[in-house]
């Protein structure tokens, strides 16, 4: 089969562009991480002790709702999941996406975007919370 996806949470745009991109070199579909209830930039100020994305990433348990799930997820070998990052590690809906899907038996990636942290920190706290999947490489894609 050896077929690709890149499924990807943007909150601001940037980490679209970067699955857009990764999915063409790749020859990959692409599947966007939505959230049930979107992100406003109130949501995403960090700065913001009370903002949505601060509450969420101060909670470990939280697991904000999406929309649906890739329903033809069996159909793929290896996944990407793609996301910015939040706290030096993948915002808390990533974790929503990955115990949504049975992810079993495929490869899983991880690529990331930042304004200043490395993706070593996230795909360590990924590969840590999910040791029973095999995970592959890691890329920053600024």
């Amino acid at each position: 089969m050896n077929k690709t996806l890149v499924a990807y949470f943007s909150a601001t745009g940037t980490t679209k562009a970067a699955a857009q991109k990764l999915a063409k070199e790749l020859g990959a579909d692409l599947y966007e991480i939505t959230p049930e209830v979107p992100y406003t930039s109130a949501d995403l100020d960090w700065r913001d002790k009370g903002s949505r994305s601060t509450l969420e990433m101060k909670d470990r348990s939280s697991r904000p709702a999406i929309k649906g799930r890739c329903e033809n997820i069996a159909d793929y070998d290896t996944v990407w999941i793609g996301f910015p990052v939040w706290w030096y590690t993948a915002p808390t809906i990533v974790n929503t996406f990955i115990e949504a899907h049975d992810l079993g038996g495929k490869v899983l990636n991880v690529f990331a975007t930042s304004g200043g942290s490395n993706v070593t920190g996230s795909a360590g706290d990924l590969k840590k919370a999910y040791p029973q999947y095999k995970w592959g490489e890691s890329r920053l894609m600024n």
